[in-house]
């Protein structure tokens, strides 16, 4: 009897769901699938592979995620986040394997690294890898924060353990894709920022404690450091730090690609949409 569900939300990825849903089977069989109004193939192929699929319009990625954790009927102890474009490596499925036969009790959730792969490469420098995520938990206790960006799995109470075994991001969508994802994820983190500004407005988030882990430092560094930064001067300066300092260099032309876009761009775009946000609420009080 599986011991281990695992739960993705999708939306048009016939490019990347097999891989996936192959990737998993040998640890488990119980998967559940969110899908946002798929137009493809996604959710013929997840079905083929026995999962269980409900339909649920898109909101944010918490949202959609805590509505499938309270939707589904899921009949193992533990569950398993992950997304559409990730497969799990041999290695964690044995690390889990040995886990699940016997937990201690008083861990509530499991880190375990992610390896991103971008044009065929795997960005390893930069300050990239090894990045911890919380992805897998008990029933009932990890609930993923109520963000618009940025959010990450938490649990309610015990303890967490790290597993030194990977998931693997590996995106088949092209670059098109990948840039038009991020002006959306730009827009996303513009709202988190503003509510921040103006907690208990419309644009407030939710407040979860994170313990001492990765994510809470990376949080607090990008709150407290990055935040205090002049807009438009922060993006060239992160991206110094990301591509020099921390030898983004020697992922090569995949890196330079990757690190620029994504450690200087995106930066540089959530500045501009911050900055023209402020300008309309300028003129609007004029």
């Amino acid at each position: 009897m599986d011991k281990l569900s695992v739960l993705i939300l999708t939306h048009n990825e016939e490019k990347n769901i097999r891989k996936c849903l192959e990737s998993i089977l040998p640890l488990t069989k119980s998967i559940y699938i969110v899908d946002s109004s798929s137009d493809d193939k996604t959710v013929d192929i997840a079905r083929s592979y026995g999962a269980e699929v409900a339909s649920r319009k898109w909101t944010t990625y918490a949202d959609q995620l805590n509505w499938g954790l309270g939707h589904f009927d899921f009949k193992t102890e533990w569950i398993m986040r992950m997304d559409a474009d990730e497969e799990i490596t041999e290695g964690l499925v044995k690390a889990l394997h040995e886990f699940l036969a016997s937990p201690p009790a008083n861990i509530s959730g499991v880190y375990v690294r992610r390896r991103v792969y971008f044009m065929g490469r795997w960005i390893r420098h930069g300050g990239y890898y090894p990045t911890w995520l919380l992805r897998v938990f008990r029933k009932g206790i990890g609930r993923c924060e109520a963000l618009w960006m940025d959010e990450h799995m938490i649990v309610s109470k015990g303890e967490t353990m790290k597993i030194h075994e990977d998931i693997i991001d590996y995106n088949n969508k092209d670059l098109t894709f990948w840039t038009d994802k991020h002006n959306k994820y730009a827009s996303r983190e513009v709202l988190d920022v503003l509510g921040k500004r103006n907690p208990g407005g419309n644009d407030s988030v939710m407040a979860a404690s994170l313990t001492q882990n990765q994510a809470h430092s990376r949080r607090w560094v990008k709150d407290n450091v990055y935040g205090r930064v002049p807009l438009f001067v922060r993006p060239f300066l992160y991206f110094i730090y990301r591509y020099f300092l921390r030898l983004g260099f020697l992922d090569g032309k995949e890196g330079l690609i990757f690190h620029f876009l994504q450690g200087f761009w995106y930066r540089f775009l959530v500045d501009a949409k911050l900055y023209e946000y402020e300008l309309q609420q300028r003129q609007a009080k004029k």
